[in-house]
């Protein structure tokens, strides 16, 4: 057996392979200065008052319909609410929706009953005792 079919056995020194003595080639560690103190904070949620109000209130006139001063509140409140909270749009949505459908009902009541009256007086006249 020759000493060239196994170069690193034998012979040390001998007939040894070529290899390419280079090194890996690593980047200098970054040099760090004083640790940085990140604080994080409480960030404050942002306001949504008049928008949760309007749907509260929606809300309330389902049970409490009967009064057409809750809705009417509820609806101010929640155009309000839309125009100066974009954080609670749905909120202020829902609450426009049901506390309109309350003042629409309630306007529509009042039509209704000022009709009645109105044709109740108008044929109220005509019957004779």
């Amino acid at each position: 057996m020759s000493d060239d079919q196994y170069p690193g056995q034998g012979n040390q020194g001998q007939h040894q392979p070529q290899y390419a003595q280079q090194q890996p080639q690593y980047a200098p560690a970054p040099q760090y200065g004083q640790p940085t103190h990140v604080t994080v904070g409480y960030q404050p949620a942002p306001p949504r008052g008049l928008s949760i109000a309007s749907m509260v209130l929606g809300l309330v006139s389902i049970v409490l319909g009967f009064t057409f001063l809750v809705p009417l509140v509820g609806f101010v409140l929640g155009i309000v609410g839309l125009r100066k909270e974009p954080a609670g749009r749905g909120m202020a949505v829902t609450g426009l929706i049901l506390n309109g459908l309350f003042v629409v009902g309630w306007a529509l009541l009042v039509i209704f009953v000022i009709g009645i009256g109105a044709a109740g007086i108008a044929t109220g006249g005509t019957s004779g005792s």
